[in-house]
């Protein structure tokens, strides 16, 4: 990752965004602090940052909908983007993964755990300098593929997946589990993401209540399709979805 990305910061706490702006410019980013959601869309017009970090409760507009009028500036849908919030109802976690957001913490935090995930999506995004992306310095950038095709079939208002057209009989957790791991295919969770992500209380639950879930999901897929292994281990990592999975069994 390059020298100073700048991130923006939409968020209507003083005393917090007082605080982000300190951690992250200790650690090398260009902060931009935006007590509203009009001057964060005036700022992130103006210039893209790096990776945007989004209150909820901002008092001019819902932060879920200052994420979608960000998608859709110039070069919005390039930059990742996290939720921040008082909030830590799983109805709210759910909406903003939905939305495409990177990543999602709740107040209070760590500052210095924020700023660990801010470095870990802009490696895993590309994300460099000023939030032009590494790849934007190639004169003629190849076309992205196709989407493969997927086995999985989400529907989010039902909270039902089916594979191989089948349907999957899954607990809640099972099902939170699987919903990350299918709408980001190739992307590693840790057990901390998921334990952080589908788990309502993650500090009383631990590493090897996410393998016990994994291991059941997977004997249900292997039920319906034996020869296909869709959900990779990344030892001492976490676990991802495989990105090439056959049409059909």
């Amino acid at each position: 990752m390059l020298s100073n990305p700048r991130i923006l910061i939409a968020e209507d706490e003083s005393g917090i965004a007082d605080t982000l702006q300190y951690v992250l410019r200790t650690d090398g980013f260009v902060p931009v602090w935006c007590a509203t959601a009009a001057q964060a869309i005036a700022q992130f017009t103006a210039e893209p940052p790096a990776l945007a970090i989004l209150d909820v409760g901002l008092p001019d507009m819902n932060g879920f909908e200052l994420f979608k009028r960000l998608q859709a500036l110039p070069g919005g849908a390039q930059v990742p983007m996290l939720f921040l919030t008082a909030r830590s109802d799983e109805i709210d976690r759910v909406v903003g993964l939905e939305l495409g957001a990177d990543d999602y913490i709740a107040k209070p935090f760590s500052p210095r755990e924020l700023v660990a995930r801010v470095r870990t999506i802009l490696r895993r995004s590309g994300r460099g300098a000023q939030g032009v992306p590494a790849a934007a310095t190639s004169p003629a950038p190849a076309p992205a593929p196709a989407a493969p095709a997927t086995p999985f079939a989400l529907d989010l208002e039902r909270m039902q997946i089916r594979y191989y057209g089948r349907l999957l009989e899954l607990s809640r957790y099972e099902y939170g589990v699987l919903r990350l791991l299918v709408q980001r295919p190739g992307r590693v969770y840790t057990r901390d993401d998921l334990l952080r992500l589908v788990w309502d209380e993650a500090s009383d639950s631990f590493d090897r209540t996410v393998d016990a879930h994994v291991k059941t999901l997977r004997a249900k897929l292997k039920a319906i399709a034996p020869e296909v292994d869709p959900i990779r281990t990344l030892r001492g990592t976490g676990y991802a979805l495989n990105e090439e999975l056959p049409p059909a069994p």
